[in-house]
Parts: structure tokens; C-alpha cells; sequence
């Protein structure tokens, strides 16, 4: 028996006291990085926005298994923010419609939830109408022409089912409630909302498909609701593709049992600790690229050259050579190996030790 099946299923509860203690620790860590971060200027800012949400769009993306290029991502962000970027690139239409969709939910945080708004989210998600091989049905509820809405695993013949969601005909009112929930019920902590919000949707799992990002697209909306602010410099679908398993693990299970969802909550809320402690990592990395180019204020560097540095930077996927520096500039290998040398020579990047047989390059640390 799914949750979804019992009476009055949205009637949750929970352990008041266990779930108080974990918020407590979620709202201390919240105001100490946005402190902190306040504290930075605004350029810096901007970095810490841009990183947090070309990383919250990939993974996102990353856990329905769609890979997507972070260079895209990045770019579409930083054009439609109005972020100065270095070797800015043209996105794919999806990408771009991806990106749209999370601006919207966390620029446009106090805008309200409606049903015309989540099916302007679809919509720009599938621009095609198309998801891969597949022709769905876009900025509308699902239809199940085919068959009940099942979430499963597994090779073909042996397919096991994790979650059936409700009848088709039980949509329309059942989003009904959870929009007017969304905006009209005031005494719930934000927080806790976010991690009721997205259990909640993806259980009525109303679309087609991209369900899940758009469950993430709303918790993060809520989350900057309870932030009051639209510079996210967490990422909770990061961390969500960190903890994966668990995080199917906990959903399932509680989509399989009864209203009382603390056991969810507690583990979302454990959740949203670990991401907002892993920001440690994108500050330092942004702090990093700050120091960098200060250092380098007075560096002569081609417009090539401060691409490549600026890509390495936010974190370069693999192994940087020749034929890659080439591919990514439009150049011939020869001006490639130019340009690399140069930066030896100024004592920015260097040969990696570990040989193979391709040369790399990588960043020489405090260069």
C-alpha cells in the first residue's frame, strides 16, 4: 500500500522534538554562510552564485542521467544573470530551458507556485516535445494513455516496481491542494516546507516526465524563501547525487508507508547540513580564482589563454593537452603549444608528473 492510498495521505506527521533539534542545527548553519558570505564583495558574490548554480543544475540533470556541459551551463547562467564571463559559449536549447527554469524558481523565490507556472517550467524543459526517443506530454498533467505512472528497475521481464503514483484523474485536485498548500499555509518553517514540498510532488509525480527535476526546482524555490535572499550558495541536488542511494532508499520507503514522514525529513534536513558544509569547497575555490587573477592583474594573456585559465579555475573536467586546448579555442595545435608555453614561461602552468603518453598541463599551485 503506497502512502498516497491512505486516507486524508497529506495529513503528515512527524516527531516534533527529533525533527526541532536537526532544524536547529540547519537554521545555525544557514545564518553563518550567508554571513559569511555577505561579507564578500560583490564580484566574488556573483562567482559564489554562478558556481553553486552551474553545479545544482548538472547535478540535478546528473541524477535523471542526463549529462550535461558544464561550459553551457555555466555560460547560459552567466548570460542571462548578466555575469561578466571570459569565453562565453552558445547553449543548446534544453540547456538554456533547464537553466530558465531553476532562474525562475530561485531569482523569482516570492513569485507564486501555480499550475500555469510549474507547466512553463515543462515546458521549457522539453522544448522538443520529446524526452530521448519518446513523445510526452508537455505543460500539461500526465495522461497514463499506456499504463499506471510506475518508478522501476531493473533488465526487461524483471523489472521491479518501486512506486506507483496516483491515478491520472486524481491530478488536478491533488496539485490543486498541494499549490494552495504551498502558498497558503504560513505556519510550517520554511525548511521543514522544503523537505514536505518535495516529498509531497514527486509522490503525486504529476508529470510525465522530469519530475524530479522540478521536485528539486521547488526545493530549492522554498529554500530561498527561507534564505529570504536569491544568491544560492548551496547545493542541495549536489548533495542529493552524493547521497543517491539513500536518497532513493528514504523515498521509497516512506512512499510505502504511513503520514508519519520523520524519518524523511530527518534524513532530508542531514541532507541539507552536509551540503550546506560542502560549500567550504566552492568558497575556497572561488577565493582561489580570485587570488589568481589579482596576482595576474599585470599578466599580458591572449583571450585564449584567459579562457583556458578561467576554465581550469571553476574546475576543468580531465586532463588539459595540446589537442584539448586546440578544440576548445578553435586553433591549431601549434598555437595551442605557443600559448602553453608562454604560460611556463611566466610560471603559471607546468608539465604533470604522471607522463603517459599524451604531455598534460596543469595550474602551478599558487601561481
Amino acid at each position: 500500500m503506497y502512502i498516497h492510498e491512505n486516507q486524508n495521505w497529506t495529513d503528515f506527521t512527524w516527531d516534533n522534538k527529533k525533527v526541532m533539534i536537526k532544524l536547529g542545527e540547519v537554521r545555525n548553519l544557514q545564518g553563518k554562510l550567508l554571513g559569511r558570505m555577505e561579507s564578500l564583495g560583490f564580484d566574488l558574490q556573483n562567482e559564489a552564485v554562478l558556481n553553486t548554480l552551474t553545479l545544482d543544475i548538472i547535478k540535478s540533470s546528473e541524477i535523471e542521467g542526463e549529462i550535461l556541459d558544464i561550459q553551457q551551463v555555466r555560460s547560459s547562467i552567466a548570460r542571462k544573470l548578466g555575469i561578466n564571463m571570459p569565453g562565453i559559449v552558445d547553449a543548446e536549447r534544453h540547456v538554456d530551458g533547464i537553466v530558465e527554469m531553476m532562474l525562475d524558481a530561485t531569482q523569482k523565490y516570492f513569485t507564486p507556485l501555480t499550475k500555469d507556472r510549474l507547466f512553463g517550467w515543462h515546458a521549457a524543459l522539453f522544448p522538443s516535445g520529446w524526452s530521448n526517443l519518446y513523445k510526452i506530454t508537455v505543460a500539461d498533467w500526465r495522461k497514463d494513455t499506456t499504463g499506471p505512472m510506475q518508478v522501476v528497475s531493473g533488465p526487461m521481464g524483471k523489472e521491479k516496481v518501486h512506486f506507483e503514483a496516483p491515478n491520472s484523474d486524481r491530478i488536478e485536485a491533488e496539485m490543486a491542494k498541494f499549490l494552495s498548500w504551498v502558498e497558503n499555509e504560513n505556519e510550517t518553517d520554511l525548511v521543514l516546507k522544503s523537505a514536505i514540498a518535495h516529498l509531497w510532488f514527486v509522490t503525486i509525480h504529476p508529470f510525465d516526465d522530469g519530475n524530479g527535476r522540478i521536485t528539486r526546482a521547488i526545493t530549492d524555490m522554498i529554500l530561498a524563501r527561507s534564505d529570504k535572499s536569491n544568491k544560492r550558495f548551496y547545493s542541495m541536488s549536489s548533495q542529493i547525487r552524493i547521497e543517491r542511494k539513500l536518497y532513493y532508499e528514504n523515498l521509497e520507503k516512506t512512499q510505502k508507508g504511513n503520514s508519519d514522514i520523520t524519518t524523511w525529513i530527518l534524513w532530508f534536513l542531514q541532507c541539507l547540513i552536509n551540503a550546506i558544509q560542502s560549500t567550504e569547497i566552492t568558497l575556497s575555490k572561488v577565493l582561489y580564482k580570485a587570488e589568481f587573477w589579482k596576482l595576474h592583474a599585470a599578466t599580458i594573456l591572449n583571450e585564449r589563454q584567459q579562457n583556458m585559465m578561467n576554465r581550469l579555475l571553476d574546475g576543468f573536467e580531465g586532463k588539459l593537452t595540446t589537442s584539448k586546448w586546440a578544440k576548445i579555442n578553435k586553433c591549431s595545435q601549434d598555437t595551442a603549444l605557443r600559448d602553453i608555453q608562454d604560460l611556463m614561461m611566466k610560471n603559471i602552468l607546468q608539465k604533470e608528473t604522471s607522463g603517459g603518453r599524451s604531455t598534460n598541463y596543469e595550474l602551478i599551485k599558487n601561481a
